[in-house]
């Protein structure tokens, strides 16, 4: 079914009875999951002075809703607090669904770790500026992130730790 070609890689071809057994990945669709914005002290705010210090986590996180669909969900909490005060509180879930056929779990994995949030950062970008433009504050425009290298570190840690030596009995 595959042959080699010039450089020494394969040639996928499709299967006799029709079906295509190379790997296939797609987005289906991408979706505002949770939307949270909270400005617990308007109007007063609004006279505060003092520059607010900013806070942005990040999470990403996958499940398989059905068989070959994944949705990659990134969670992103903004938390801005100027003397001991809230100015405001984002909270986000944008997801993507995905599809994948034919597809290893040792390519899987990265794609919904590290290509699929980088995918969706864009737009989960927009929808934090606009929510916080719309709460009446200067948007925040979020630095781009390297979702490839963040991924390849986390992976590289947790190699290490398995790598490492149990720890003594008591």
């Amino acid at each position: 079914m595959a042959e080699d070609n010039a450089d020494g890689g394969e040639i996928f071809e499709p299967q006799a009875n029709g079906l295509d057994a190379s790997p296939q990945l797609g987005m289906i669709t991408q979706y505002v999951k949770d939307l949270s914005f909270e400005n617990p002290n308007a109007p007063a705010v609004y006279q505060w002075q003092d520059q607010p210090q900013i806070d942005v986590q990040f999470n990403i996180g996958t499940a398989s809703p059905g068989d070959g669909v994944h949705e990659v969900s990134m969670k992103i909490e903004v938390r801005a607090v100027a003397a001991g005060n809230t100015a405001f509180a984002l909270e986000l879930v944008y997801a993507g669904l995905f599809a994948a056929q034919n597809v290893p779990e040792d390519m899987l994995h990265p794609f919904l770790y590290a290509e699929a949030p980088r995918l969706l950062f864009p737009f989960a970008r927009r929808v934090v500026a606009e929510t916080i433009r719309d709460g009446n504050f200067p948007p925040l425009l979020l630095d781009p992130i390297d979702f490839g290298a963040l991924y390849q570190q986390q992976a590289a840690q947790a190699q290490a730790l398995a790598g490492a030596e149990p720890a003594g009995q008591a």
